[in-house]
Formats: C-alpha cells, structure tokens, sequence
C-alpha cells in the first residue's frame, strides 16, 4: 500500500489521514486565517481548469477525467480558498492553452513557464514539481546523442502545444524537422515504427507511458539530460484570481517542504499505472 497523505498540517486533503494533536490545538487561528481568505472569494462561483491530458503523474486524460498530482493538488488548493474547481474532460493539450488565453477557462492544473504564455497566464513563483527533460529514441536503432548538433537533420514528434523550454523550443525550430500530433501515444507508435528519430519528454512521464501503452521493448530513454524545467500552477489574466497567488504560493512551498508533493507523485504513478 501507497501512503500518500503524511502526518503534515494539511493532512487532511487525504481521505485516510487523522489530524494531529498539533493540528487541533492550532486549528481556532486557522479558521479564522482560512475565514479571512474566504471573505474574497466568490462561494457560488466555479473555476473551470484544464491541464495536459498525456503528462501522467503530473496530469493526464482517462475515461473523461483529467486525472493527475496537479489537478488534485488544484482541486484543494482552491477548495481552501472557497473555490469549487471544475476539471476539463478535453483530451487536447493545444485546446487548453486556447480556452485560458480566451478567458473561456481559469486555471492550467502544470504548466512549463515560456515566453509565448506570460501574455495570457500568470504562474505560481513556488514550482509544483520539476522535470528532467530527455530524449526517447527507438530501442533498435538507437541514436547517437551527446550535444544538441547531434540533433540536427533529425525528425522530431511533438504534441500540438508541447514545449520543452524556450531554448530547446528554439533549437528544433531551427534545426530538426517536426512532425506533430494531437495524442500522445501517436508519437510513441511512430517512434517504435522508426517515422520519427527521436521524442523530448520528461523521464518519469515517458518512461510511465513507455510501460503503460505496450512500447517498453522498442522505445528507449537516452541519459543524457536536455534541461530540467519546472511545472508551476498558471491562472489566466482573465481569470481575477491574481490576488490569490501569495496563498497558493505559500501552499505549495508547505506542500513541497513536507513531502506531499513527492507522496502524490509516487502516488499516481502507481495509479497511472494500475488503471485503465
């Protein structure tokens, strides 16, 4: 069995935990800190959010759900704050990023902080969760990869609306070919088929997707490191919720600081894994 929750102050956001004498001795000076925050929200008022349906244990798309470390860490984050979130059921990650620029959405559950987002989207200052970002080339005809020169003339898979840092972004424009999809498991058939020659994805990610849809044997992940880039929750600037990002940024700090982010990430990994 997994424990997920820990004995923390926020213990609570797990089904199974039990609050702790410390917790209840300080739990008069809470409600009224948490009744202050509340006084600005809107109670009635439901956020819709979104995140990337393909980027399991960060977040990702099942059986009309979007399932995933952010989304539950979103949900409570928000529900301390008096907000009921509503989660996306899209399963296109391009389309996410649309319905927050146009307003029609409030929240991205994890997003990479880029350039071409900071126009529509605000981020969090304390990260959700960091990701090693590598390469995944296909088992049999593995590719050479020390430098990023050995990426030149090469074909690359991307999902619509992926990116993997402004300078990698950078690089593939300028020097491999890019070929994109709007599912992430099409670029892992396609690498196991050899029609692309190599695929940047985070480690833990890939490697969960790599077992889960059946391409452990003809996909492989290479050593080398392209750049470690962080997943921040984002708001949209349509949104109104700017004044709550101190509250969100203390939150995950705590969350990070106690070990209840790496408890959820280890937890719906084996979920990811163990689920339809």
């Amino acid at each position: 069995m997994i424990t997920v929750f820990g004995r923390g102050r926020y213990s609570a956001l797990y089904p199974s935990a039990f609050l702790n004498k410390r917790l209840l001795l300080c739990l008069p000076g809470l409600l009224v800190f948490c009744m202050a925050l509340t006084a600005y929200a809107e109670p009635n008022r439901s956020l819709k959010a979104c995140g990337h349906p393909f980027y399991p244990p960060v977040s990702w798309h099942s059986e009309n759900r979007l399932m995933g470390l952010a989304p539950a860490v979103t949900k409570q984050l928000f529900a301390e704050l008096g907000f009921k979130v509503q989660l996306s059921a899209d399963s296109n990650w391009k389309r996410c990023l649309l319905e927050v620029e146009q307003g029609n959405a409030d929240i991205i559950v994890a997003a990479y902080r880029i350039s071409s987002r900071e126009a529509y989207l605000r981020y969090s200052e304390q990260p959700l969760i960091a990701d090693k970002v590598i390469l995944f080339v296909n088992r049999q005809q593995p590719m050479g990869f020390t430098h990023l020169r050995d990426l030149r003339g090469k074909t690359v898979g991307l999902l619509l609306g992926d990116s993997w840092g402004d300078e990698f972004d950078h690089f593939i424009r300028q020097n491999s070919r890019i070929e994109y999809v709007s599912r992430g498991e099409q670029n892992f058939s396609k690498l196991a088929l050899g029609r692309i020659d190599y695929m940047p994805g985070g480690k833990l990610s890939g490697q969960l997707q790599s077992h889960k849809l059946g391409f452990h044997d003809q996909i492989m992940a290479l050593d080398t490191e392209i750049t470690t880039e962080h997943y921040y929750l984002a708001i949209g600037r349509q949104s109104g919720l700017n004044s709550y990002l101190p509250y969100l940024n203390q939150r995950l700090k705590e969350m990070n600081d106690d070990g209840t982010i790496e408890r959820l990430r280890a937890y719906y990994s084996f979920q990811y894994l163990n689920t339809p």
